[in-house]
């Protein structure tokens, strides 16, 4: 006998179909449920409500008909694990790779990343971080137009695959962080607001009404989140959670939502023995956002870094448009007040928002790994007209200067697939809404947006054409060529380099000093006993240091001289130093 339940406050009636019809009874707080004979693992069900279509479970764990069919009971307990032995990973120190499944591998599944686990061991990487992983509509697609958050897109292998890539990679010593998205659901296959209030025109954002989080019935939709998120840690043994665009939870509960998750998750890893992290997307440049509960914070335990992102970037770029402007104006400054502070708008002006934006960071009290690092991500480079890399915009000399400074900096860095051989394949935005009307919406809005930024509609990809998908699929035959398998060198050297010298990955913000001179174009950043030096400049320059350098450790170019308390480079190369004192 199984249990089945629903949360259904508003319905008159709810009929569990599972081969045959099963009246659902009422209890307290809008719960439905029956017991069915017979039901288990394997067995599909679905839910009518008020004698209507058959729907989804909200909670369900597998939906192998895709996200508009019927939901399938599926058992945690049915699989075999084999890391008993793994403790878990905490961030300081740690080395993120972010890769989405559907074009990390020419099959796009769970199993084909399994097989390249060991490249990740060789680069020096710590965290394996996952795009979204939960059902969305269409075969692939980014994953953040997902609807069943609880189950596993089936054409990624399901539920039983996430767990072997997870048990694989705990196996290899690396942990799992899952990209999460609670702020919204995609607009296909999004059954939610026929169960109940799961929505609220209380609140509004980019994608419509808010989820609720505080009207009516939010109880048990804050409920809904927290259980899902608990979820994935402990029946998936996933390590951390990102959280998408958590700017878009708008709550003015008592207790925000992202601090009732983060005390669940501690109580959670707690009863585990393992450390549980919960890393924020966050567009509010607020330091509360990751100051621990106990401090008066939100208690998340990170938060992605776009501002040091932009600093570099409209640095070694000159691109100025959007929000780059504020950081481009000034772009040495920039690098600068996101290495020593962390945030660049803090409290200060953004001419993009046009208002004064975020508030400061104490750099004597938060350490700088709260806070991950990176010269791409996913957005940065999918959300580019084209999906042109790093590499493919400034060329791999400077691909290799912004390298070091990620990887040098007190940040937790983070690597972007096929960053790490300057993968020769765009990453470009992908979709496959099987409704005519909302992929005409999708095609069409975005050649918009980029016409208003001055691109040819016709330089951008149609992001329902299956060829767009297969031109973002990484190539692994490119690593036995040049120039990727020198680049794949650099990025392993400078990950091994940021291991045997703790100066390199320390995370306190008030000890980085960083000199700069915007005329010649060079930058030097000052980590305890050793020097970055970065010449950005075509031409050749001689870099005055501090003081007198003992040893050259690491350079992206052989022809680095030093001559007492100065390193003559060639132009766009990078060299890390160690200086006497």
């Amino acid at each position: 006998m199984t249990e089945l339940r629903v949360w259904a406050p508003f319905v008159g009636s709810v009929i569990a179909e599972a081969g045959t019809r099963h009246p659902m009874r009422r209890d307290d707080g809008g719960w439905w449920r029956v017991d069915v004979p017979g039901l288990g693992h394997g067995d599909d069900y679905a839910f009518v409500l008020d004698d209507g279509n058959p729907l989804p479970d909200p909670r369900s764990r597998w939906q192998p008909y895709g996200v508009h069919g019927a939901s399938r009971f599926y058992e945690h307990d049915d699989v075999t694990w084999t890391d008993h032995d793994w403790r878990g990973r905490a961030l300081p120190g740690s080395v993120f790779y972010e890769l989405h499944l559907g074009t990390f591998t020419r099959e796009g599944t769970l199993d084909a990343a399994i097989g390249r686990l060991d490249h990740l061991v060789a680069l020096g990487v710590d965290v394996v971080e996952l795009m979204p992983v939960a059902a969305f509509p269409g075969e692939h697609g980014w994953g953040y137009d997902g609807v069943h958050p609880f189950a596993v897109h089936e054409p990624y292998g399901g539920p039983d695959a996430l767990k072997r890539f997870v048990d694989a990679a705990h196996g290899r010593g690396l942990a799992v962080a899952l990209d999460v998205v609670y702020n919204h659901l995609g607009p296909s296959g999004n059954y939610l607001p026929s169960f109940g209030p799961y929505f609220t025109e209380k609140h509004h954002t980019p994608w419509g009404a808010a989820v609720n989080l505080d009207d009516d019935g939010s109880n048990e939709v804050r409920r809904w989140v927290i259980d899902n998120a608990l979820m994935w840690l402990r029946d998936f043994h996933v390590d951390m959670l990102r959280l998408d665009a958590v700017h878009a939870l708008v709550d003015d509960s008592p207790e925000h939502l992202l601090s009732e998750l983060a005390r669940d998750v501690d109580v959670l890893a707690t009863q585990l023995n393992r450390p549980l992290s919960l890393i924020a997307e966050s567009d509010l440049n607020q330091p509360a956002t990751i100051m621990p509960r106990e401090c008066g914070g939100l208690g998340m335990t990170a938060q992605w870094s776009d501002d040091f992102h932009h600093a570099l970037h409209a640095l070694l770029t000159g691109e100025g448009q959007g929000y780059y402007g504020d950081f481009a104006a000034d772009p040495f400054g920039a690098l600068r007040a996101t290495l020593t502070g962390g945030f660049f708008h803090a409290g200060t002006w953004s001419s993009f928002r046009e208002a004064e934006h975020g508030a400061p960071i104490d750099p004597s009290r938060m350490p700088g790994y709260r806070l991950l690092g990176y010269a791409q991500d996913h957005d940065q480079v999918g959300n580019r007209a084209t999906g042109d890399r790093n590499h493919a915009t400034i060329g791999p000399d400077l691909a290799r200067v912004a390298a070091a400074l990620v990887l040098t900096s007190p940040f937790t860095p983070m690597l972007f697939m096929g960053e790490e051989w300057a993968a020769s394949t765009p990453w470009q935005y992908f979709t496959d809404h099987q409704e005519p009307e909302l992929a005409e919406a999708v095609r069409s809005g975005r050649r918009r947006e980029f016409a208003e930024h001055g691109w040819s509609e016709s330089d951008v990809p149609d992001p329902q054409d299956v060829a767009t998908l297969e031109a973002s699929r990484l190539d692994w035959s490119e690593l036995t060529r040049e120039p990727h398998t020198s680049i794949l060198d650099w990025h392993r050297r400078l990950i091994a380099l940021r291991r045997s010298e703790p100066e390199l990955s320390d995370p306190r913000l008030d000890h980085v000093v960083v000199d700069a001179d915007e005329t010649d174009r060079w930058v030097v950043v000052r980590r305890g006993g050793l020097r970055v030096v970065c010449n950005l400049a075509k031409e050749a320059r001689t870099v005055p240091l501090d003081a007198a350098v003992v040893s050259v450790l690491l350079g992206s170019s052989e022809d680095v001289a030093v001559d007492g308390a100065t390193v003559a480079l060639p132009g766009q190369s990078v060299a890390i130093v160690r200086v006497a004192g």
